[in-house]
């Protein structure tokens, strides 16, 4: 026998991240937390596209060997946190490059049983993500780097993304940008970080991806905008009044400059028991979720630039117009009034009963006493009405029959007549009687 050949590290970890046993697994996790540590922190270390797309194949299939909600869900974190283990911001960029990369790849594959656990795993890395760019402050240059990344491999029209997973990231950005940065980012940094949308909507063939991107970002910033006016408010009024209580503070110290403070001595009630409106912020802060902060002119006006424009598809410009029109009346402070759904914005002449009114001609619809003549004349076409209409025409008048009381006229099967009695009949003049019938008898029997 040969030599055994021996594996690269990557290829190695991979085969064990992809194991049956669970003890397994988790081991290769650890290790390859240690070896992107110590490989990264090397002057002339790093990895490659391709290493870094065969680390991210075994822990697609850790994660797919991997059951029970709590357990997917430590482990969608512990891979995801990775990021945070390269010690340099290109290698961080390839990470998530290659992390997309192989969903695109495997998820034509994924069965409906594990749809929700990739699901998962995929805001947990978006989050992570965002979560480098708060550790870098924001950094304008980090910031356009990881949009054209993510605009490069889920959004842009020549990507391989699947829809499915266009959809979800487009569901799920403005919720772990929210968890990430709502309290830190302005509303200029949150519109550079939506700018992919805007652009990508104006110039998108893809009909799925038009409607994911006007409800998942522009609509849902129309929606919370009632919730971010009411927070802005209330930061508003917390400065003013802190800023209220501090000059009266130097006010009191200023007159009474050798008083001294009045505070209970430690381990009282007093001392331990924190401000009512303290307990209340931080009630409210458990209560209820802060929203995006967003200038809405500035919103609108950018749409309005992409919509414009001559290579724009008329129906991304008629759909962006529609939430130009929001967002502008939020700018002027008016609240827009809820949508017709969809299907009837997409058909407004449709449904059964305008169809009906189609067939229907205009002298039926103007002369409603011509419809009630052809009713009855509609009516009468029973067999008894015909029977009237021969007597009449032999010269008898037809009898007077009452219709009795809950009877349904001419509609539906006719009733059956009783026979008058022998001799009951008046003779009318002028008409010969009918001569009674023989009955006819056998020839044998004459």
């Amino acid at each position: 026998m040969g030599p055994r050949v021996k594996l690269p590290p990557e290829i190695q970890l991979a085969q064990r991240l992809a194991g049956n046993e669970q003890v397994t697994r988790d081991r290769a996790v650890r290790k390859l937390r240690k070896y992107i540590v110590a490989r990264t922190q090397l002057a002339e270390g790093g990895f490659t596209h391709d290493e870094l797309l065969k680390v991210w194949k075994g822990l697609f299939y850790c994660m797919w060997m991997q059951d029970k909600p709590l357990l997917q869900e430590e482990l969608g974190r512990t891979i995801s946190q990775l990021v945070h283990a390269f010690q340099t911001t290109e290698a961080q960029h390839l990470f998530l490059q290659t992390f997309w990369q192989t969903m695109n790849r495997e998820w034509p594959g994924i069965d409906r049983l594990r749809l929700d656990k990739f699901y998962m795993l995929m805001r947990m890395v978006l989050r992570e993500a965002l979560t480098v760019l708060q550790t870098q402050g924001w950094d304008e240059r980090q910031t356009e780097r990881l949009l054209e990344l993510l605009t490069t491999e889920i959004l842009h029209p020549d990507s391989e993304a699947p829809n499915g997973v266009k959809s979800h990231f487009i569901e799920i950005f403005l919720e772990e940008l929210t968890k990430v940065g709502a309290h830190e980012l302005t509303a200029d940094q949150n519109l550079r970080l939506i700018g992919p949308f805007c652009t990508i909507a104006a110039q998108t063939q893809d009909s799925l991806v038009l409607h994911n991107i006007a409800q998942g970002i522009f609509e849902t910033i129309v929606e919370q905008a009632p919730l971010a006016i009411e927070e802005l408010m209330n930061e508003l009024e917390e400065e003013e009044l802190s800023e209220e209580e501090e000059l009266s503070e130097e006010e009191e110290e200023a007159q009474e400059p050798g008083l001294l403070s009045r505070e209970p001595p430690k381990g009282s009630v007093c001392r331990t028991q924190r401000p009512l409106d303290q307990q209340a912020g931080d009630d409210d802060e458990d209560g209820t979720s802060t929203v995006l902060q967003f200038d809405y002119k500035a919103v609108a006006d950018r749409l309005f630039e992409m919509a414009s424009r001559q290579d724009t598809p008329p129906q991304n410009r008629k759909r962006l117009y529609k939430v130009i029109r929001k967002l502008q009346a939020l700018a002027e402070g008016l609240f827009p009034e809820p949508d017709i759904p969809e299907e009837a914005y997409r058909n407004p002449r449709g449904g059964r009963r305008v169809r009906m009114k189609k067939r229907l001609s205009g002298s039926q619809l103007q002369d409603k006493t011509g419809r009630h003549a052809k009713e009855a004349l509609h009516s009468d076409s029973s067999p008894g009405s015909t029977r009237r209409r021969r007597r009449q025409r032999a010269g008898g008048d037809p009898p007077v029959l009452r219709e009795r009381p809950g009877s349904h006229g001419g509609r539906g099967a006719p009733r059956r007549q009783r026979r008058p009695r022998v001799g009951a009949k008046a003779k009318i003049a002028g008409c010969q009687e009918p001569k009674a019938k023989r009955k006819r008898t056998p020839e044998g029997q004459k």
